[in-house]
């Protein structure tokens, strides 16, 4: 084989393992924008889907209440116990109570409402809209002359907007009293001091800063669990990783999202002129 031949299979093997993977990236994303589009789109068409909405709702947000407030009360108990363990050591105790709150409302409230939710809600949308293709029940909708993206993905679109800043305050809710019952109760300081000191810290912007967040979060994991389940192909075997797609991939976003929207709500902070 000559050099020439070899620098071509190089090439070809270059094409094989890195361009093509990101060029299917690309398309694959361009294809779940398009998707993100219509269903919006027809959030808005008739004959409007109320019911489904709320049915959604149930599911989404009613069904994580117990799981979100597990959770948060061990994510707070944690969390101040070793704040409380750190700040000993330079005699700040009285800090705890407002970065624990600083902590929970701007980063891990949103955020782990958002990984537990996809998990939790997510996969199941995936896995029933993929049920639903492989067993040609969405290709019957279609013969009956139904918008299956109006019927079955704006719905939860909506859905998952509307629940997940209410869950993320219950989140945020049940670890301050997690965070309350540690430092209070269990390592003795002061009440007044606990609550003073999170009152003068904490300001309205810092849990909307969260609430914005989580409404972000809960759009994207709805619309990627939501695309995997609705394309899924390959019978069972395909539902499984449509599911598992949909589930990793929502999980990935949310902790990428965290982190861009954290600096876009920093930048647009500075441009109105707040600290």
């Amino acid at each position: 084989m000559t050099l020439a031949e070899r620098v071509a299979e190089g090439i070809a093997d270059l094409g094989a393992t890195v361009i093509n993977p990101i060029k299917s990236a690309v398309l694959d994303v361009g294809k779940l924008m398009i998707f993100f589009n219509e269903s919006v789109r027809l959030i808005f068409a008739k004959p409007s889907r109320v019911n489904e909405i709320i049915r959604h709702m149930e599911f989404i947000g009613n069904q994580s209440v117990g799981i979100i407030c597990l959770t948060g009360g061990f994510t707070g108990l944690a969390l101040s116990f070793q704040i409380y363990l750190g700040f000993k050591l330079f005699n700040a105790v009285n800090l705890v109570g407002p970065v624990v709150a600083l902590g929970i409302t701007r980063e891990l409230g949103p955020v782990l409402t958002g990984l537990i939710v996809a998990a939790r809600a997510g996969g199941a949308m995936a896995a029933r809209l993929g049920t639903m293709r492989v067993n040609e029940q969405i290709d019957a909708l279609d013969v009956m002359g139904v918008n299956t993206k109006q019927y079955l993905i704006s719905p939860r679109l909506v859905a998952a907007f509307i629940c997940m800043p209410l869950l993320t305050a219950i989140f945020d809710f049940v670890a301050m009293l997690g965070s309350y019952f540690l430092a209070v109760k269990l390592m003795d300081l002061d009440e007044a001091i606990f609550w003073q000191k999170i009152s003068d810290f904490i300001e309205v912007k810092h849990i909307n800063e969260g609430l914005f967040k989580s409404m972000v979060f809960g759009i994207f994991f709805a619309l990627i669990c939501s695309y995997r389940g609705f394309n899924t192909t390959g019978g069972a075997k395909g539902v499984g990783d449509a599911t598992n797609q949909g589930v990793v991939q929502s999980m990935v976003m949310i902790i990428v999202l965290d982190y861009f929207l954290t600096n876009f709500i920093r930048l647009y902070y500075n441009l109105l002129g707040i600290v």
